[in-house]
């Protein structure tokens, strides 16, 4: 919960992890031709300047992404807006009265994967009833291929989870949570704006995908389910803690990718009637920085990784935040401090050539409190990996500056949009919470 108007850098204290380790020699050595240690620590801490936002740069990141949601909101065309501040037709928070049985189908919000739950809501304070669930995979060629082909795998993944819960023949509502960009036409009715997460099956993008979902549901035949709201996985997560919290007018997804969502005064949004009440805007910033105005920020390594992507040129904050990509900023660092000759001994590992293998997973990992530099090593070799304790330690560092720098970064977002929420209410001080899901919160020990 932010109490209050509260300053930027508190925030970055809360939600940054713990910064580099200063003063500890990289690498130990004595082959001819690398490096020496003083030599080594000034060579990675060169490298790892480069992932050190100053408080200016957040400042400057803050009243940045301030100015594109304004844009936004007010429909201005030109030059096109960061982000895209879209409308979820989501007029309130919940009351923490509301019951009955529903299914949820997830989809985007675990990367390659999607997830079928069954929600009992009782209405009754401090009585919650553990959703039951089941996590499915989606085989890439199902991402990668045709739309009627991904859904009709939804579909059947959602049957199979009925059929396991006993809930077959009920005809339940459904809430399908879609975590990708769209353009809400009412509750029910969401166009496709763009894959993001890897995801690029065909004939969907344009394309209403509550009716692609009912589609495929006729196409099974016998299957009783009812569509009745599409929301982004952050308005799932904003509704979920508001159930509990009323405060709860944020919802923030660290995971796979990066959103965040708010409430928004009805005023404020162009296109969409009334100047009383409030709506849920689902902001898509994953797309901010894709204008430039991330550029001072932008290394080598997140070039590279840019590059490398489906999606060239796109999504640049969530490139530089969220657990597709954290893994692989730090893969080009090492590839690079190995070139120098300060890592591994400066032998080129064909392992560390290989793209994903270092997964984000591993920097949470690498980066827990509990974990010995010993066990550090361990994970290291389990990737095959052969390195000494000052390669770990080197590595350790790596990671820590490049999720000080998401989690700044992430920082700075939240702290525009409650920026955002007090300037629209006229408030000198603000009390608000926010809801945050999503793998890599929930991974990472910092």
């Amino acid at each position: 919960m932010f109490g209050g108007h509260l300053p930027l850098w508190k925030l970055m204290d809360s939600i940054g992890s713990s910064g580099l380790r200063q003063g500890e020699e990289a690498l130990s050595c004595s082959e001819e031709g690398l490096p020496g240690p003083s030599d080594s620590s000034e060579l990675v801490q060169e490298c790892l300047q480069q992932f050190k936002v100053t408080r200016a740069q957040l400042q400057q990141i803050q009243a940045s992404l301030l100015g594109s949601m304004e844009q936004a909101l007010r429909g201005q065309p030109s030059p096109a807006p960061a982000v895209r501040m879209l409308p979820t037709y989501v007029g309130s928070t919940p009351h923490g009265t509301e019951q009955g049985d529903f299914v949820v189908l997830e989809l985007g919000a675990t990367g390659a994967s999607l997830r079928v739950l069954w929600v009992t809501l009782t209405g009754i304070e401090g009585h919650r009833v553990e959703p039951r669930s089941q996590k499915f995979v989606i085989p890439q060629e199902v991402m990668l291929g045709a739309g009627q082909q991904l859904f009709d795998h939804i579909v059947d993944c959602i049957v199979d989870f009925q059929q396991k819960q006993g809930l077959s023949g009920q005809s339940l509502p459904l809430g399908f949570t879609f975590s990708f960009p769209c353009r809400q036409l009412g509750l029910d009715q969401g166009i496709l704006l763009n894959w993001t997460k890897g995801f690029k099956a065909s004939d969907c993008e344009g394309q209403d995908v509550v009716s692609l979902l009912r589609e495929a549901i006729t196409r099974r035949q016998a299957v009783e389910l009812n569509v009745v709201a599409i929301v982004n996985d952050t308005v799932g997560t904003m509704m979920s803690c508001g159930y509990e919290d009323p405060r709860c007018e944020i919802g923030l997804i660290v995971g796979t990718g990066t959103n965040a969502c708010y409430m928004e005064e009805l005023r404020n949004v162009a296109g969409v009637p009334g100047d009383s009440g409030r709506m849920c805007i689902n902001m898509e910033w994953g797309a901010f920085g894709d204008d430039g105005s991330l550029a001072m920020l932008s290394t080598r390594f997140d070039a590279s990784v840019d590059q490398a992507s489906i999606n060239p040129g796109k999504q640049r904050f969530e490139k530089m935040i969220s657990g597709m990509y954290l893994g692989e900023i730090v893969r080009h660092i090492l590839l690079h401090l190995t070139s120098l000759g300060v890592l591994f001994r400066g032998q080129q590992i064909q392992r560390l050539q290989t793209r994903d293998i270092f997964k984000t997973k591993f920097l949470s990992e690498i980066e827990s409190d509990s974990l010995a530099l010993r066990q550090v090593r361990a994970i290291l070799e389990d990737l095959g990996l052969p390195l000494t304790s000052d390669d770990a330690l080197m590595v350790l560092e790596v990671c820590q500056a490049v999720s000080q720098r998401a989690a700044q970064l992430c920082g700075a977002g939240v702290a525009a949009v409650v920026e955002k929420i007090r300037e629209n209410r006229g408030l000198e001080e603000l009390a608000v919470s926010v809801g945050v899901d999503g793998t890599l919160y929930k991974l990472h020990p910092q």
